[in-house]
């Protein structure tokens, strides 16, 4: 059973930083992509930002592009999102995901696992 554990989230005044992490378990980690999605309330969930096997090829929502980056440890089995200069429109939910490939994607169908989610909640 494959177990993902986001952690890091909490509250944060508009123009900070948190960083997010996630915890993979029971999986093969280091062969396939990771990615970061979030549900704000009452809206769909969006993606976010999403990264191959390897570290080596990253994509971004429009939205959090140049603000947020991801990145994985293949050794620890972990993928963070560090955001920087949070805006309100970041508050939502955040979670992590895992493929059985190792391409990234930008579709949540096309995930596999789901972690449970971590709450962020930017405010002025």
């Amino acid at each position: 059973q494959v177990q993902l554990v986001e952690s890091g989230g909490g509250f944060v005044r508009t123009g900070g930083s948190l960083r997010l992490s996630c915890a993979a378990s029971a999986w093969a980690f280091s062969t396939n992509a990771m990615g970061w999605f979030r549900q704000a309330p009452g809206k769909e969930r969006e993606f976010v930002a999403t990264i191959n096997w390897s570290g080596g090829t990253t994509s971004y929502a429009d939205s959090v592009k140049g603000r947020f980056t991801i990145s994985r440890d293949n050794d620890k089995n972990t993928v963070d999102l560090q955001m920087n200069t949070l805006k309100t429109e970041d508050t939502a939910v955040y979670y992590c995901a895992a493929r059985n490939r190792p391409d990234p994607s930008d579709e949540d169908v096309k995930y596999d696992y789901w972690g449970q989610g971590t709450q962020v909640t930017v405010s002025s």
